[in-house]
């Protein structure tokens, strides 16, 4: 199977991230996984959302492998196994509800109490002024109500007198306000009751009971025998796990029954781990559950399991085999009574024009016919990228022969990078293909490509969206009359339907009407389309990377900062992008004050609304010396060469590699196949249900004829779907370089 193992990786020593994985956990899981014949994925989920949303669509997995436990929250390790229910990709582990019940120790301390379950006395508090204990046994032990790892509990967490009690409590909520549990201190042993449902034995998965045991030397001079933060975090190493746990058979017996009760009434999943507390007198307390318990290596489940006969990989294979039966994987027609999504591999078509004349610059002349081509050591970088995702990449290059070829190869997605041929709609025309075909495929739609394409249009459609643009006019011939607002030179001319700044060049900034004429001619000439002449905004220039769809992320802007102080009117032109190592550095992401940086953000996400672009985009803006932003123009259909083009400068300003870059790209595409897939399955589902439960027109009694009715399809369940804290003080656990490219030996788009 393809397996996503998503985690939290601690980076410190903190107790912010005490429950995360360490990078030792993580290796020895991935390892595991590995060596039983799983493909893998690492998956560090502690940055946006979005992004491990984007990362998993684009790889796709068949089980998602999860330890993430959130960073913050009483509903934190129930965030991502919601998240995976959204995207309907199968999960290791306990649902989302099962793991919001189990992180609060209260609400499960009521649950079982329906059950019958033994548990020490306790209260509630949020507030201090809600606390009176008047009920509780001394001594009793305070500690966080949402926590795990021991974290909140010291040797200081006891309190022998309702006075300690109330200081402590006091001291609680200020570090951990969502509230605090006071629960009776039961002198004795700490006990441990892993779970791993897919064993079969007679207690329903519920392990041999094991016990921690601490180091006497380190024990002496502590006042209480708890399993507390510092034996749990800084002198792990004084504590060991005894497996079996050494108590009475019968004992023994007694815990598991009421583990299995638990577990049962709980709803976990997979794996689990219960804790309690063995009295001086020989009974048991439940002190609290774990649903998404430690696996880190010498963890209790593993001692456990070990008593029967399964090692390190065999728990974890254990895990895999329990949530691949629960969603049915090998049988992927229904999972949790949805249509089918598909996973793992997807044949990916890859759609691109081919740089085949060399790009050449110097005062005089530019070749820029194929500017907006790509190199093949640009190709081949997208194809390892989109493969490096488990998928299979099919070449389609855009020629005339593309209409027949896509009608006849069989694909699921396709990575679109083509420009097209010619006329000023000509990036729509592969898009317009696929749309024809109904085959999904990355970036915007056609007719977003064709109104970005076009300058003019571009710029009408932005300004109404009360962004502001330059004044602007098209001339067709260089004969037309010159618009009253260009009261004052320099004014830029460009060609209106042409991207990767092609026909922008050093003499593009005109300083007179003559020279304005000149240029206009010449590029009606030379592309055989209208010239665009707008005024010239000096100020520094900026260019902004999107990614996403209806909510699109805002890269950090990269600014293009001119070195050349001789230049009175620079312009980011085909000539700079062809040499650019002494003329202008890329600053990404750009130095800029945080008002004047929101306005940007702000700015760039509205204008990719505006246009309706999807997946990708990078658009670029003017600053004049006011601070006001000037939407110059939209490319949705970016460069993507390595360590080179704009957007690639840009995510690696972001933290972001190549790799990461090409699976945001694809993550939508891959996510709108799954949806038309969802929507095919769902009409084929109805259509059968309609055959088989339609009955035919009959006559009533009267002789009339009763229409055919058809009868509603049975309704389809859900197939039934963790880390809690620690009671008692048991505990549970590219770089921004511009690469070996040859001086700009192909155009930036």
């Amino acid at each position: 199977m393809r397996i996503a193992l998503t985690h939290n990786l601690r980076l410190s020593d903190s107790e912010e991230e005490a429950e995360f994985d360490t990078q030792e956990t993580v290796n020895a899981l991935a390892s595991a996984i590995e060596r039983l014949g799983h493909r893998l994925e690492r998956f560090e989920v502690s940055g946006p959302a979005s992004r491990t949303v984007a990362r998993l669509e684009a790889y796709s997995p068949d089980l998602i492998f999860n330890t993430a436990e959130g960073r913050r929250g009483r509903f934190r390790e129930a965030f991502y196994p919601a998240l995976f229910d959204e995207l309907g990709f199968p999960y290791t582990g306990s649902d989302a509800y099962a793991l919001a019940v189990t992180l609060d120790k209260q609400l499960t301390k009521l649950v079982l109490a329906k059950q019958g379950i033994r548990t020490p006395g306790w209260q509630y508090v949020e507030k201090l002024s809600e606390l009176t204990a008047e009920n509780l046994r001394f001594p009793v032990i305070v500690k966080p109500n949402f926590e795990g790892s021991s974290k909140g509990i010291t040797q200081d967490s006891i309190a022998e007198t309702l006075d300690e009690v109330r200081a402590k409590v006091a001291i609680a909520l200020e570090k951990y306000p969502a509230g605090v549990l006071v629960e009776e201190y039961i002198s004795g042993r700490d006990l441990t009751v892993p779970f791993l449902a897919a064993l079969d034995n007679d207690y329903d998965g519920v392990l041999t009971p094991v016990e921690y045991v601490v180091d006497p030397a380190v024990t002496a001079g502590r006042r209480y025998a708890i399993y507390d933060y510092e034996l749990k975090t800084k002198k792990e190493s004084a504590v060991s796990v005894r497996a079996p746990a050494q108590i009475p058979l019968r004992t023994a017996e007694d815990v598991r029954k009421m583990a299995q009760k638990i577990y049962q009434a709980l709803d976990c999943r997979d794996l689990g781990r219960i804790d309690f507390r063995l009295s001086d007198a020989g009974v048991p307390y439940f002190l609290e559950i774990n649903a998404l318990p430690s696996l880190e290596p010498g963890a209790g489940i593993y001692a456990s399991a070990e008593l029967d006969g399964l090692h390190l990989d065999g728990v974890i294979n254990s895990i895999i085999q329990s949530a691949a039966k629960r969603y049915k994987i090998k049988d992927s027609a229904r999972r949790q009574g949805k249509p089918a999504r598909k996973t793992g591999p997807l044949r990916v078509g890859f759609t691109y024009n081919v740089k085949r004349v060399k790009p050449m610059a110097n005062a005089e002349a530019v070749e820029d016919s194929e500017a907006e081509y790509d190199s093949p050591n640009t190709l081949q970088a997208i194809r390892e990228a989109i493969a490096s995702w488990g998928h299979e990449v099919i070449d389609l290059e855009a020629t005339a022969e593309l209409p027949t070829v896509l009608s006849s190869t069989p694909l699921d997605i396709v990575f679109n990078i083509a420009e097209g041929f010619k006329g000023r709609n000509r990036e729509s025309q592969v898009p317009a293909m696929l749309e024809l075909l109904d085959i999904p495929y990355t970036g915007s739609d056609p007719a977003t490509l064709s109104i970005a394409l076009d300058k003019a249009l571009a710029k009408k459609i932005v300004r109404q969206a009360g962004i502001l643009t330059p004044n602007f006019q098209l001339m067709a011939t260089g004969k037309e009359r010159l618009n009253k607002e260009f009261t004052t030179f320099p004014l830029i001319v460009k060609p209106v339907a042409e991207g990767s700044s092609k026909g922008v060049v050093t003499k593009s900034v005109c300083h007179s009407e003559a020279e304005l004429r000149e240029v206009v001619r010449e590029i009606a000439s030379k592309y055989q389309q209208p010239a665009l002449i707008e005024e010239y905004i000096g100020g520094r220039e900026f260019t902004v990377g999107l990614l996403g769809e209806r909510r699109p992320r805002v890269l950090p802007p990269m600014e293009i900062v001119f070195l050349d102080k001789g230049e009175k009117n620079p312009v980011y032109s085909f000539q700079h992008k062809l040499d650019w190592t002494d003329r202008i550095r890329y600053d990404a992401p750009a130095k800029l004050e945080p008002a004047l940086l929101e306005k940007l953000r702000t700015a760039a996400r509205s204008s990719f609304m505006a246009l309706g672009c999807r997946d990708v985009a990078r658009i670029d803006f003017r600053m004049d010396d006011k601070g006001r932003i000037y939407f110059i123009e939209c490319n949705p259909l970016p460069g993507l060469t390595p360590g080179w083009s704009d957007l690639v400068l840009i995510a690696q300003g972001a933290g972001m590699d190549y790799r990461a870059l090409i699976g945001e790209i694809m993550a939508p595409a891959i996510r709108r196949y799954k949806e038309r897939e969802a929507r095919r399955a769902a009409t084929e589902h109805a259509s059968t249900v309609s055959h088989h439960h339609h009955k035919g027109p009959s006559l009533d009694e009267a002789g009339a004829l009763v229409p055919a009715t058809v009868t509603p399809a049975p309704a389809t369940t859900a197939a039934p779907g963790g880390n809690g804290g620690n009671g008692n003080g048991t505990g549970g656990n590219d770089a921004s370089a511009h690469g070996d490219v040859p001086p700009r030996i192909e155009a930036k788009a």
